[in-house]
C-alpha cells in the first residue's frame, strides 16, 4: 500500500511533523509561511497577528476548495492516510463497555478482525471491524488489515451470536482485501468469504455495515452484507485497489489514477448506483484533520438506523435485506432504472450475471492481490 505523502516539521508539533499528501503541497506552503511569520515574531517581538490571521484563513479557504473537488485518486489517498482513524479508534470514543471476544474454535485468533459486545447509546451492539493496527508492530501482527479465513469464521461466529441474544451487528470496513498468502489459500479464504456472504444474507437480526477507509473486494464483502451499507465521505469501495486494476488492464500500476477513475469507488458514485445507501460527512481536511467531529456523525448515523431497523419484525428484515442484494450489480441499466425497477423484473440481470462472475473470477484468479 502506497502512500504519496510528505512530512513538515512544525513547532507545534514539537518538530514530530504532520503529514501532507501529494495534492496538498498548497497546504505545505502556507503551513511553511505561517511558521516563518511565528518565528519572526518570536525573535523580533513584532506583532503579526494580522498577517498570521489573513494566512490561516487562506490555509482553511485553500483546504476547502482542494476536499470539494478530489479526484477518485485523491479520495484513495486520503483514505490510506496514515494518521485516518482506524475502527479501534471509534470503538473507544463511540462505543462503551466493550468486552471484546477471541478465536474461531477451530484454528486461532487473526487480529485483524476485531469482535466485541459492547454499546452506542442506548443500544447493546456486537461490533465486528477490520484492524489495520497503529504502528509498526501491530500492523504487522494484523497483516495491515488483511484477514485470514479464522478471522472471517470468528465474525461470523460471533455475529451468530448475536443473532441468539437479539443484538444488533455494527461492522467496520477498513481493509485492502482478504490475505492473499498461501496459508489463507490453504484454509480456505474464499470459502470463509462465500459461507459469510450466504450466512450474512440471511442472519435474523439487524445489521448495519459502514465503509471507514479502504473497502476492498472480498476482503470487504466478508463482513459487508448488511440492512444499511454506508460510507464515509472519503473512504472508497471497490472490487480491486486502483494499483490491482492498472497492473492487469495497463500492465502498469503507474496507470492507477485512471483505474481510479474507471472503477467508480468514491462515495458519491457508489451513492448514485444504490450500491451504498448513505454518505457521512467528514469535516473539511478528512477525518484524520478532525476525528472527534467524524466519530460524532458515525455515531449519529448508526444510532439512527438502530433505530429504525430495530422497529421492523425481523422476517421483514431479512425479506428486505434479501431483496437489497437481488438488485445489487445491475450494472446493465442506468441508476434511476435500477432504483425504480420492479421486484420481479430480474431477468436482465440474471442473463448478465454469470458472464460478469466469469471475468470477477478470471481478475481475482490472476491479480496476486489481496482477496
Amino acid at each position: 500500500m502506497t502512500i504519496e505523502a510528505m512530512t513538515l516539521p512544525t513547532a507545534a508539533a514539537g518538530g514530530g511533523g504532520i503529514s501532507y499528501l501529494e495534492f496538498e503541497k498548497p497546504l505545505q506552503r502556507i503551513e511553511h509561511d505561517i511558521q516563518e511569520m511565528e518565528r519572526e515574531r518570536s525573535a523580533s517581538g513584532r506583532d503579526m497577528s494580522d498577517d498570521i490571521r489573513q494566512q490561516q484563513e487562506r490555509y482553511a479557504t485553500t483546504m476547502a476548495r482542494l476536499y470539494s473537488s478530489l479526484t477518485p485518486w485523491e479520495t484513495v489517498l486520503v483514505a490510506r492516510h496514515p494518521k485516518r482513524p482506524l475502527a479501534t479508534d471509534y470503538l473507544r470514543t463511540i462505543f462503551r463497555d466493550v468486552c471484546e471476544l477471541h478465536g474461531d474454535r477451530t484454528f486461532g485468533d487473526d487480529k485483524a478482525v476485531i469482535t466485541a459486545f459492547a454499546r452506542i447509546g442506548s443500544h447493546k451492539v456486537m461490533f465486528v471491524g477490520h484492524n489495520k493496527g497503529k504502528d509498526v508492530k501491530e500492523r504487522i501482527a494484523c497483516n495491515f488489515g488483511c484477514a485470514h479465513p479464522e478471522g472471517y469464521r470468528k465474525a461470523l461466529q460471533k455475529m451468530r451470536l448475536a443473532e441468539k441474544y437479539g443484538l444488533p451487528v455494527v461492522s467496520f470496513i477498513d481493509t485492502q482485501g482478504a490475505y492473499p498468502g498461501v496459508g489463507a489459500e490453504e484454509r480456505g479464504i474464499h470459502y470463509a468469504i462465500a459461507t459469510n456472504l450466504m450466512e450474512l444474507s440471511r442472519l435474523k437480526t439487524p445489521i448495519i455495515c459502514v465503509v471507514i477507509g479502504e473497502g476492498g473486494s472480498g476482503g470487504a464483502l466478508g463482513i459487508g452484507v448488511g440492512d444499511r451499507v454506508a460510507m464515509l465521505q472519503h473512504a472508497f469501495y471497490s472490487v480491486i485497489s486502483p494499483e490491482g486494476c492498472a497492473a492487469i488492464l495497463w500492465k502498469t500500476a503507474d496507470q492507477r489514477k485512471h483505474a481510479a477513475e474507471a472503477l467508480r469507488l468514491t462515495a458519491r458514485d457508489l451513492l448514485e448506483l444504490n450500491i451504498v445507501e448513505e454518505v457521512i460527512p467528514e469535516p473539511v481536511g478528512g477525518a484524520h484533520r478532525d476525528p472527534q467531529t467524524t466519530s460524532v456523525n458515525l455515531e449519529k448515523f448508526i444510532i439512527g438506523s438502530l433505530n429504525d431497523l430495530k422497529r421492523l419484525n425481523v422476517d421483514t428484515l431479512v425479506a428486505r435485506r434479501q431483496e437489497r442484494i437481488r438488485h445489487l450489480g445491475g450494472f446493465f441499466e442506468s441508476p434511476g432504472e435500477i432504483k425504480t425497477r420492479p421486484t420481479t423484473d430480474l431477468r436482465r440481470t440474471r442473463r448478465s450475471a454469470p458472464r460478469a462472475s466469469r471475468l470477477g473470477a478470471r481478475i481475482a484468479g490472476s491479480e496476486r492481490l489481496p482477496v
